[in-house]
């Protein structure tokens, strides 16, 4: 079935809108940035309707770039971060009460610290499907935190929305949620079909439960599944499109960019092979089962939350790109290698990442720059296996050098510490029954060679890339041709609308190197955890 699809990606930072045909190729795309307000370190807040504003906006762009006739698409996917959207009858602010345009509590923000350890201690039996701890990025934790905090938000509030949830409102008026996000963020058990409404009564949320479940969902649908009538008429004119266009149940973002990659043609080509690693501003991995695997401190295991009809664990980092720049701004180099890159028009990241090709001469050399520097970068805590978010990052080995060679060094040496993060993941999976044979990339962040040659050799796993270089639009343009009806699920709208172009193999030659750092990685790690438990109990003491 001809036609073209748009792919719908909301990150922290912009909104991003992708033209396909049905053989996966992007004609055309566009972008707007959103603000992201950060009043403390714990807190980020961002406002639904400049979200929304900003979808329409680059819709409308992608299109025209495109050079199809607008009557040409005929299916529509949305990704988003996890954020906690609340609509109510007026704006809800979420924080200050002078903003009431700021109404989502985004996926990064930790206020809900306490609530998620309160949770934690219930022992309840939902935990079992999030790796035994509830986090503080999930909804549950922020709906208390809300309730707890702003009673009148909380109490207005008809509706609570994942972001994806929320785009597809706004898109078709269909209150139908994804098995992807409420299984995945707020504890509904997709492989029962139903929300645990003791769960809810005995946290503190017994309304939601009292409600019928009312304002978190009552429709629950895989994703790729085709919303109301399609794109509503008010949808349409801001977008630019006719209405009627298939609009499908969505994904989080990141689950967008497993999709796009983890069965592409030329790969595994088995969704239950190969994790998929979404690299940007944080890090999430995705891996595949048929049958559950419980494992300990890692998300999951969640039932139809990407590929329907199969199990899904989800780990990562809190931060990974984002963790990167925060690195690198502390070297006294930075300055004047940011200067040095905008002046050769290129990210402060990729100008390192050069950088380091150059001085290596090749990019799994690049190891041997970073030498006995070593770091452990957990700067908003270990997301997975501990699901702690009291962890902190650690930087060994650091000496006195101020020029933009040691900064190279220490760039190299933060990559190297996300690969291992991904390694001890992979370990951990491996030993409760979701092991992978290779590893499929995407994300603005992983897009250099180094990294992804990096990656590879650090986690000792091959590392595919994709063709496409927007494979997280892509994921969602899937599922807009699922819903379309030109493929007649995501099983078979994957591999053919996605296929590996390079694949990073690990370096024979300093696999050794890797293995003795990632060996130091583990130690630091623990150390620094048996460091803050014994400070932590001399504090209280």
């Amino acid at each position: 079935m001809p036609g073209h699809f748009i792919g719908i990606d909301v990150g922290t930072g912009s909104a991003r809108a992708g033209v396909f045909d049905s053989a996966g190729t992007m004609l055309a795309s566009a972008k707007r940035d959103i603000d992201l307000y950060r009043p403390s370190g714990d807190i980020a807040e961002q406002s639904s309707e400049q979200v929304w504003s900003a979808v329409c906006q680059s819709v409308e762009e992608a299109v025209k770039r495109s050079g199809i006739d607008a009557s040409d698409v005929q299916g529509i996917g949305f990704d988003a971060t996890c954020s906690l959207v609340v609509r109510g009858d007026t704006p809800l602010g979420v924080g200050d009460a002078a903003h009431p345009e700021r109404d989502i509590i985004v996926w990064m923000d930790h206020r809900a610290v306490e609530q998620s350890a309160r949770i934690n201690a219930g022992g309840h039996d939902v935990l079992r499907y999030v790796g035994g701890r509830i986090s503080p990025e999930m909804e549950t934790p922020k709906l208390l935190w809300l309730k707890e905090n702003r009673r009148d938000v909380f109490d207005a509030a008809r509706h609570f929305f994942d972001l994806t949830d929320f785009l597809t409102w706004k898109a078709t008026g269909s209150t139908a949620r994804s098995t992807c996000t409420v299984t995945c963020k707020w504890t509904y058990l997709a492989h029962e079909g139903r929300w645990d409404a003791d769960y809810f009564r005995s946290i503190g949320l017994a309304e939601l439960a009292e409600e019928g479940f009312a304002r978190i969902g009552t429709v629950v649908v895989e994703p790729g599944t085709p919303l109301g009538a399609g794109l509503t008429r008010d949808a349409a004119e801001a977008m630019g499109l006719p209405a009627g266009i298939a609009v499908a149940a969505g994904l989080i973002d990141a689950h967008a960019g497993g999709v796009g990659t983890v069965c592409a043609k030329g790969g595994a080509e088995d969704a239950t092979a190969s994790l998929g690693y979404v690299f940007g501003t944080s890090s999430c991995t995705m891996t595949t089962t048929r049958e559950p695997a419980f494992v300990p401190g890692v998300w999951g295991p969640y039932f139809s939350a990407m590929v329907p009809g199969a199990w899904l664990n989800e780990g990562g980092q809190s931060v990974a790109g984002a963790a990167i720049d925060h690195l690198v701004s502390m070297h006294p180099a930075h300055g004047h290698a940011l200067a040095a890159a905008r002046a050769d028009g290129k990210s402060l990241p990729e100008w390192l990442a050069d950088a380091a090709l150059t001085h290596a001469g090749g990019a799994s050399q690049a190891v041997r720059l970073a030498a006995h520097l070593h770091v452990v970068p957990e700067f908003l805590g270990n997301r997975a296996p501990f699901a702690d978010p009291h962890a902190r990052a650690v930087i060994s080995g650091v000496g006195a050098d101020t020029d933009v060679n040691s900064l190279v060094a220490l760039y190299v040496a933060g990559i190297c510490g996300l690969g291992y993060g991904l390694r001890q993941i992979v370990q951990t999976q491996r030993a409760h029954g979701a092991g992978v044979d290779r590893i499929a990339i995407s994300g603005g962040a992983g897009r250099h060679p180094l990294i992804r040659q990096v990656l590879a050799d650090a986690t000792d796993l091959p590392v595919d890339a994709t063709a496409s270089e927007e494979p997280v639009l892509l994921g969602s343009a899937m599922l807009g041709a699922v819903a379309a009806g030109a493929f007649p699920d995501l099983a078979a709208a994957m591999p053919a609308m996605s296929s590996v172009q390079t694949t990073y193999r690990p370096d024979d030659g300093t696999r050794a190197l890797h293995a003795a750092r990632f060996d130091a990685f583990l130690a630091l790690q623990s150390t620094a955890r048996d460091i803050r438990m014994a400070t932590d109990a001399a504090l209280a003491g």
